[in-house]
């Protein structure tokens, strides 16, 4: 039997998986361009869509492509498949397409959204240079803890910034309940991790279509920060990272979120399916008194906004900042725990970049921490499977001396030298900071450390940055690469940032030069050692410390937490991008890593 025909049995075999990458489902679909005469028509084969020309950005951009059939009915809960063929009329690709259902975290303000939503959600949009050709490509993933946020980020700003060198892609995947409900019946019946699908789903499409756009299919870097870096990071270790650079060559992951990470028929994930049909109205004790229905087959039958409803409660419902429907272990797409698939360099692609923000944590922890007693409270509630000798080593590694003074004044760490992150920040002091790293480092920083190590032999490559811009909480390193930057990030930190993922998009290597590095407004041209950025490995942890100095203090606060805080904004602003060692940052963040990998039977991540 020939290996595609091999492929295609082993798809149909294995439950909870319809169709491996290796397959190619859009194959059998006819797919032309027309860009002459003024026209921006491109025939999909199932569809013909008309994109919009950009005169100040010169891009093609094509907003609300459908990539995957409406995911509604006897499609909830399975597999990605190709749209239905649609050639009667062409499509406008002006507007972006339906964002999927939300369904926030629990006790913070992090991730509300009430724009309107739809279960026909998997459509993804191109800003395409115009007359593009064979160029690389950047596929953006949306963060927002797997359930909240949409794929309408505008890619153009990063696309000029580094000369109209690639074309960018920004998708969307189920969230909440429809993308990630869990338990032994949705893995027997359907899928799980349903939206992780949806993302390789989109990633085939790619290979697919987007030469037609001007893009390499050989070049693509996927990206993504918070949820969606966590993703890039599954994509990345995906079926045992045997799928090498068939969807992707290199993958950027910011704060890749990393939640503990359980079976997918385990007790957690178990008891969130329970709670969902409950809230659907398909409790168990219905469908044991109905042998007509399973709980699954009553979920499928419900109405849209039941389902949207009883998503959005049981995910607000849990712990403080955190979500109710995350990725799992399946055995299948996700063969084990990240962090162990990271140590055995189990990764798909050649080369990674990841990077962490200075402050990750103070958005998902429960802000009324202010003694040991509640830390350890805290702790207990939060990874519930450490026992008391296993807390005693927890709070070794994250010693604090500044252990009783709520009220002392908070302030940015440098890092290298002084009061490190186990004591402070600019955000929480004592009890509260040790909490807010503890987390930070478990479910952001250290999985970014992990990847740049997994990507360190045999031919991959990996590097590694902390964006450390006073007030760097979680998220908001995306205004600089992005390019809609806040007033505390001046033109040279964002043109920097901008170009380090530029560079690595179309070369894969951030370096960049030492005019870039040190920005139009320095008086010299200093090595910052980004010129020639080191490949991360065991023997030299060296990364990327992207900062500034300067600048003109103002008064802010955070949108979520109401934290005030001073930031730095022009005039005056100039860059400080440096190496540093990652292993002794932070007071030795590289040994609290190496704990936290020490305990993935426990913390499961």
């Amino acid at each position: 039997m020939a290996p595609f025909s091999v492929l295609l049995v082993l798809a149909s075999a294995i439950p909870g998986i319809a169709a491996l990458p290796h397959v190619k489902p859009f194959d059998n679909l006819k797919r032309q361009v027309n860009f002459s005469a003024g026209s921006l028509q491109v025939d999909l084969g199932y569809a013909i869509y008309e994109g919009v020309a950009n005169s100040s950005t010169r891009l093609n951009t094509f907003k609300g492509i459908r990539f995957a059939a409406p995911p509604i009915g006897k499609l909830r809960w399975q597999a990605p498949v190709p749209p239905t063929t649609n050639r009667s009329a062409t499509i406008s690709a002006a507007s972006f397409g339906s964002m999927c259902p939300q369904s926030s975290n629990a006790g913070s303000n992090f991730g509300t959204d009430t724009r309107p939503s739809s279960e026909d959600c998997l459509f993804l949009n191109v800003y395409a240079p115009q007359n593009a050709s064979n160029l690389p490509v950047l596929v953006w993933i949306h963060g927002g803890g797997y359930g909240v946020g949409d794929g309408t980020q505008d890619m153009s700003n990063i696309i000029n910034a580094n000369d109209n060198a690639f074309v960018g892609v920004a998708i969307q995947y189920r969230l909440g309940a429809f993308g990630f409900l869990a338990g032994d019946e949705v893995f027997r019946n359907g899928v799980t991790n349903a939206g992780i699908l949806d993302q390789t789903f989109a990633f085939q499409w790619v290979q697919a279509y987007i030469e037609l756009f001007g893009g390499d299919p050989s070049q693509v870097t996927i990206s993504g920060v918070s949820a969606g870096a966590g993703s890039v990071m599954l994509q990345d270790i995906a079926y045992g990272g045997t799928l090498g650079t068939s969807l992707f060559v290199n993958s950027i992951s910011a704060s890749p979120y990393l939640p503990q990470q359980y079976g997918y028929k385990d007790w957690v994930p178990s008891q969130s399916y329970y709670a969902f049909a409950a809230a659907a109205g398909c409790p168990p004790q219905w469908a044991y008194g109905n042998s007509s229905q399973t709980i699954f087959q009553c979920l499928v039958s419900k109405d849209s906004p039941s389902l949207i409803k009883a998503s959005a409660s049981v995910s607000s419902s849990g712990t403080y900042g955190s979500w109710g429907f995350l990725p799992v272990t399946d055995g299948v797409f996700i063969q084990s725990a990240p962090s162990q698939a990271l140590l055995h360099r189990k990764v798909n692609g050649l080369n990674h970049l990841s990077g962490n923000n200075a402050e990750e944590g103070s958005l998902f922890v429960t802000p009324n921490i202010t003694t040991e007693n509640d830390l350890v409270s805290w702790i207990r509630l939060v990874f519930p499977l450490l026992a008391d000798d296993d807390i005693a080593k927890l709070l070794y590694y994250y010693s604090s001396s500044n252990d009783s003074d709520a009220n002392a004044t908070s302030f940015a760490t440098a890092g290298d030298e002084g009061t490190t992150a186990l004591n402070i920040s600019q955000t929480a002091v004592g009890q509260q900071q040790r909490a807010n790293n503890i987390y930070s480092e478990t479910t952001f920083v250290c999985p970014s450390y992990w990847l740049a190590e997994a990507y360190n032999a045999h031919g991959l490559t990996g590097y590694k940055y902390q964006y450390s811009v006073v007030n760097a909480v979680h998220g908001s390193d995306q205004a600089a690469y992005f390019g809609q930057p806040t007033p505390n990030m001046g033109p040279d930190f964002v043109l920097a940032f901008q170009r380090i993922w530029g560079n690595f998009v179309t070369t894969g290597n951030p370096s960049i030069s030492a005019s870039i590095a040190n920005g139009a407004r320095a008086n010299g041209t200093a090595q910052s050692g980004l010129e020639d950025w080191p490949v991360f490995a065991m023997w030299d942890r060296r990364m990327a410390n992207l900062n500034q100095t300067g600048g003109t203090p103002m008064e802010s606060q955070n949108a979520f937490t109401g934290d005030g805080y001073t930031i730095y904004t022009d005039p005056g602003l100039t860059n400080n991008l440096e190496l540093v060692d990652v292993y002794e940052w932070e007071g030795g963040r590289g040994k609290r890593c190496d704990f936290w990998k020490s305990v993935w039977g426990l913390v499961p991540e």
